[in-house]
């Protein structure tokens, strides 16, 4: 299994399609920075992830200090780092002043519908929120917005039907539509991901990069996939089939850390998802995640995040909204 799968097995994804709206023009719209949206998106969670799929027309998204990016039908735009933009027929048009946010979302998916009565764009705008650091992990070296177009993919047909028949589901008095529209978003983001990491590209880095590039890719995923085993930079080259310097130079260079200390924040990563997830001993969520014991384990953990294990769970669990 590649290190992107691995990943998406292991750590939780949370996920949502907030807005369904139909805009005639002239139009725009302003999106907050995603940490100020995000305590209203998904209380409790430490990163949020806003993307845009434009489901019918076209229109344009606009960040400060970037030139503005064109959509079109079937583009789907994310902005990784949770940059504040807007979403305009055109260039330069001025934000409608609306209702504050918290009313806009009072109900999700929210149907909106505004303009000047020219060409039609239908736009359905979603986030998926999860860990900080697994948010870093993921999205290091992307830039401020990525487009695709998953009507280029074999997959966009499906995934743009079924979207629009759970979004008529999620107005019915039916349950459940809520959360199928929630595992589409899923679905969604993560074609997303992988449609990026499909397109040949000089000079990119980041974790995604590291994925897509043979060697880092194979050392990435033998991390990923048992990361508990004994790890020396010596058997991680053999399973990457390069040498300890080919590896060590190019993991460097992707991911931007030396592949030991992957291997740490992979571990801490996990050990935060188990002991956020369920009670069991520190002990074993050592062993899990290849600490032989409690000791180096606790050491580890509070190099990463500042506090003790046992500590960080019961501040988390405090945290956690009801």
């Amino acid at each position: 299994m590649d290190a992107l799968s691995e990943t998406l097995r292991v750590v939780r994804l949370t996920g949502a399609i907030f807005i369904n709206a139909r805009f005639t023009a002239p139009w725009c719209y302003q999106s907050p920075h995603a940490d100020a949206a995000a305590p209203l998106l998904e209380p409790g969670a430490e990163r949020v992830v806003i993307f845009h799929l434009v489901a019918e027309g076209d229109c344009w998204a606009e960040l400060e200090g970037e030139p503005p990016l064109r959509l079109s039908a079937g583009d789907v735009v994310v902005f990784p780092h949770g940059a504040a933009h807007r979403m305009a027929s055109a260039p330069g048009v001025a934000p409608a002043q609306g209702r504050p946010l918290a009313d806009v979302l009072a109900r999700r998916p929210r149907q909106l519908a505004f303009g000047g009565g020219g060409a039609l764009t239908r736009i359905v705008c979603g986030y998926m929120a999860c860990d900080a650091r697994l948010a870093r992990m993921l999205l290091t070296g992307l830039p401020s917005a990525v487009k695709v177009n998953v009507r280029d993919s074999s997959a966009g047909e499906w995934l743009e039907a079924s979207l629009r028949y759970a979004l008529v589901e999620a107005r019915s008095p039916r349950p459940g539509g809520g959360g199928v529209l929630a595992k589409l978003a899923e679905v969604l983001f993560i074609e997303v991901l992988r449609l990026y990491m499909a397109e040949a590209a000089e000079g990119r880095s980041g974790w995604l990069a590291g994925v897509r590039d043979p060697v880092v890719g194979a050392a990435l995923a033998a991390l990923h996939r048992t990361p508990a085993h004994p790890w020396t930079l010596e058997a991680l080259a053999r399973a990457a089939g390069a040498s300890r310097s080919v590896l060590a130079e190019r993991f460097q260079q992707l991911v931007g850390t030396a592949p030991m200390q992957h291997l740490t924040q992979w571990r801490m990563l996990l050990a935060a998802n188990l002991l956020k997830g369920g009670p069991a001993s520190l002990t074993r969520i050592a062993e899990d995640v290849g600490y032989q014991t409690d000791t180096a384990f606790i050491r580890a953990f509070r190099r990463e995040f500042g506090v003790p294990p046992a500590t960080w769970r019961r501040r988390e669990a405090a945290a956690a909204p009801s």
